[in-house]
């Protein structure tokens, strides 16, 4: 390997070091850009469909921002009444919840694993309480004080939330103009690597991001429908979360099902609304593996449920919520770079050919068998 090669390499990992390094101190004020980023690609098929009728850009993306808007108003419409009764019934209940845990988990858990705790016991919280309520003067004091930071942290939130649409829009009117750019630098020797590997990524993304995204809707759908069909006061408030955090393999199952069941024994207090609960999401389940993850999603993503967890965790971990939206897009790009260098890796000298060896172990099998009678 030539010097001049050695080179290029440790500029192009300088460089991959330099921008995660900007990320990261970047991160505090990339989370509109990166909301607008990933709305930009997921909509850019629809704008170019609409450019295909012989639409400008502009009124494309003006029709599909249109659209949209209206779609996520008529739903935040009829939802947010609805999740503002539920929340206050479980703000109201709360105590209940918290006295059923009290009753059941606590002796289960001694009577199951020998754990003492106190954690659900309302005797022991209600003394927390008044041991440190004289010390409510303080809090309040602190709370106050703090009013103004608080403000800044909601202005700061509300400039974000309004910086989204604006940046969604420029990225998608000039998202075909960007990619182009991009294409026009990247080296000429590596031009059809860097391409083939980039319509790969591509291809796993759009996979992830809009069939993914797809299957979330779906099983929040269908819990919430079957809840609701079988009495569940927070029907909405379960389903939705369940289905919102199923990006994680089998965690918004098991999240909406614990949640499910409390809400069933405390609200019904018998066993016929739990089975009707493992119903449910007993049938979200056979739904998401036989229907919606093959048909929206596919099997070109391929992430362990490992991998999914590790991402998320790790991308939250290093930049915030930033990190937490790019985790899984960016974990998808790494697994398809890993494929291509697994391929070239198992095509390379330093593997070797299966004749290659083949042909080593009949020369040593032939070296070890004993000579012919009749040779000297």
């Amino acid at each position: 390997m030539s010097e001049n090669k050695i080179n290029k390499q440790w500029y192009g990992l300088a460089l991959i070091v330099f921008v995660g390094y900007l990320i990261y101190l970047l991160s505090p004020i990339l989370t509109p850009f990166a909301v607008g980023a990933l709305l930009a690609y997921l909509f850019d098929p629809l704008a170019d469909q609409l450019e295909r009728w012989k639409l400008s850009r502009t009124l494309a993306v003006t029709v599909v921002f249109l659209v949209i808007s209206i779609l996520v108003f008529a739903i935040l419409l009829v939802l947010i009444p609805s999740l503002e009764k539920q929340i206050a019934s479980l703000i109201r209940n709360l105590p209940v919840y918290y006295q059923w845990l009290s009753d059941n988990l606590t002796p289960w858990l001694r009577s199951t694993f020998g754990i003492e705790t106190n954690l659900f016991d309302v005797t022991e919280l209600t003394q927390l309480l008044k041991t440190h309520w004289e010390s409510a003067g303080g809090i309040a004091q602190t709370i106050i004080s703090s009013v103004t930071k608080s403000g800044l942290v909601i202005v700061n939130w509300l400039m974000n939330f309004l910086l989204i649409p604006v940046v969604t829009f420029y990225l998608l009117r000039d998202w075909d103009i960007i990619t182009n750019r991009v294409s026009e630098l990247i080296p000429r020797p590596y031009y059809r690597t860097v391409s083939q590997i980039s319509h790969d990524a591509n291809s796993v993304l759009s996979s992830f991001l809009r069939g993914q995204l797809s299957v979330m809707l779906a099983l929040g759908a269908i819990y919430t429908t079957g809840l609701w069909f079988i009495g569940i006061e927070l029907s909405l408030l379960i389903g939705m979360g369940a289905g919102l955090i199923s990006f994680v393999p089998y965690l918004g199952t098991f999240v909406g099902l614990v949640a499910g069941v409390i809400a069933a024994v405390v609200q019904f207090g018998d066993m016929n609304h739990v089975f009707y609960v493992l119903i449910v999401f007993g049938v979200g389940q056979l739904l998401e593996g036989f229907v919606l993850t093959p048909w929206l999603v596919g099997d070109r993503i391929g992430l362990h449920p490992v991998a999914v967890i590790f991402a998320v965790l790790a991308g939250g971990q290093l930049f915030g919520f930033v990190g937490v939206l790019l985790g899984l897009p960016l974990a998808a790009v790494i697994m398809v770079l890993l494929r291509h260098g697994h391929e070239r890796y198992m095509g390379s000298k330093l593997y070797g050919k299966e004749s290659d060896i083949n042909l080593t172990n009949d020369d040593s099998a032939k070296s070890a068998q004993p000579p012919d009678e009749g040779s000297v």
